[in-house]
């Protein structure tokens, strides 16, 4: 454990991971003005967060060509059994199919939630036939579609269109 690693964030912290949260690329100097340091403790503050592991990384959300066409499918997953090797071997059988963006070990009524990327509800249909439902050990699929992106937003406007 390192010596900083137990600090607790304060609301300067706070402050700080709301705005870069808004936008990681801000200058320092406009951060440090925002929350009332001076450039040097706030590029201080920011990299203690690094070293603690708060900030985990930067990333880049991007236009892939044909993205604003894209679906958003949340699908909550019931396993038959939830043993280790049941999840261990779903788990691994998800790293493999690169439709499927995000995967979410969960708590309540279903044991994972994923978020998968498609052109169309027909590509779904075989994403859910051909992959989805052949997960090993799944019990359950309840699909949702995104209407809209409503918190990811750059320079405040939204990551993407929402096209109709």
């Amino acid at each position: 454990m390192t010596q900083h690693s137990a600090h607790k964030a304060d609301a300067l912290d706070l402050k700080l991971l709301r705005l870069l949260r808004k936008n990681a690329r801000r200058p320092n100097s406009e951060l440090a003005q925002e929350v009332g340091l001076s450039p040097s403790a706030c590029l201080r503050r920011i990299r203690l967060m690094e070293e603690r592991g708060v900030i985990r990384g930067y990333t880049a959300i991007v236009e892939a060509p044909g993205a604003g066409d894209e679906m958003i499918a949340i699908v909550r997953l019931t396993l038959e059994k939830q043993t280790e090797e049941y999840l261990r071997r779903f788990e691994a059988a998800v790293r493999e199919h690169p439709e499927i963006q995000e995967c979410f070990l969960m708590t309540g009524d279903a044991d994972y939630m994923l978020k998968v990327s498609i052109p169309s509800a027909r590509v779904y249909e075989a994403v859910h036939t051909d992959i989805l439902s052949r997960l090993p050990g799944v019990a359950r699929i309840h699909s949702s579609f995104a209407m809209r992106d409503v918190l990811r937003e750059l320079n405040g406007r939204p990551a993407r269109a929402v096209r109709g």
